[in-house]
């Protein structure tokens, strides 16, 4: 099965809340009026666009209607499917790569998202595309993440920088950044802790990661990405406004998208936060990571 079937069988729930729900509204009606536009936005909102994100898309629509976009209920959903294709286009979601030396990757979001799971798919991914790969234990709080990043480097040959539980994830980020350079390493993940309770300590602990990374490598890390669990839904967004003020995110990975029916939080996080998703999720194998291509998650929704 190729990735776009495996990302529209992952989106089956997410299309059941949306797409289809708005097919069966459509069947309701001969007319556009106040009720139909009422239940679409209702619709919308159950999905986990989120409130301001749907005042977006009826905005759009309304719109629409006016300029004769939209001229019967069956116009709303290809009118809508392009709105939001539109919108996660607006911005690149392409991966930034080091023009020379290693590319570099921090990887944060709190615990319990596939934090450390999702640094082993990446790892597994650049393998696959001939790159050398190095991951670092950087999440030094817990012996279980440090132990399970250790599994994901023998899974794909991956060296692992690591020390004793406790350490400071900062001196951890040194040592693999110095090898990366060393080894001529072409990718390096580096793993970080999940805590957000303490958000000032979690601040200072990555601007030290950060300062440690760049003091080698100037305009590393090239990727800040944050992962998050889609099932959380509207939480996810939530999170990602907490994570946005202890640091630069370039992107946002999204796991678990094939077991919700929240998906629509894809769209909800780039129109609310301007950021792009760059990774999705949607399996528990090694290969159903994968970059995150628009036009193809609006394709898979609207047309499944």
């Amino acid at each position: 099965m190729g990735f776009f079937d495996k990302l529209k069988q992952g989106l089956t729930k997410t299309r059941a809340s949306i797409t289809e729900r708005i097919e069966k509204l459509v069947i309701g009606y001969a007319d556009i009026d106040d009720d139909l536009l009422d239940e679409l936005e209702e619709i919308l909102i159950m999905a986990d666009v989120g409130v301001n994100t749907t005042e977006r898309l009826m905005e759009s629509v309304r719109k629409g209607i006016k300029k004769k976009e939209i001229n019967s209920p069956e116009d709303l959903k290809p009118f809508l499917q392009r709105q939001i294709s539109d919108l996660l286009t607006r911005d690149s979601n392409e991966i930034n790569m080091a023009q020379s030396g290693p590319t570099v990757f921090l990887v944060i979001g709190v615990n319990g998202v596939g934090k450390t799971t999702t640094i082993g798919k990446l790892s597994a991914y650049y393998k696959s595309q001939g790159k050398t790969v190095m991951l670092a234990a950087a999440d030094t709080f817990r012996a279980a993440a440090i132990d399970q990043l250790e599994i994901w480097g023998q899974r794909t040959e991956a060296k692992v920088i690591r020390h004793e539980e406790n350490s400071d994830p900062a001196a951890v980020a040194y040592d693999a950044v110095k090898a990366a350079v060393a080894r001529n390493v072409d990718v390096l993940l580096i793993d970080t802790a999940g805590r957000l309770q303490t958000k000032s300590n979690l601040m200072e602990e990555l601007k030290k990661i950060n300062r440690v990374i760049q003091r080698e490598i100037p305009d590393a890390p090239h990727e800040t990405l944050l992962v998050l669990d889609a099932t959380t839904g509207q939480n996810a967004i939530s999170q990602a406004k907490l994570f946005t003020e202890a640091a630069p995110i370039s992107g946002i990975v999204l796991t678990k998208l094939d077991g919700t029916a929240k998906g629509g939080v894809v769209i909800g996080i780039k129109a609310e936060l301007s950021m792009p998703v760059k990774w999705i999720g949607v399996g528990e194998g090694v290969e159903d990571l994968r970059p995150f291509v628009a036009d193809d998650f609006a394709k898979a929704l609207f047309e499944g």
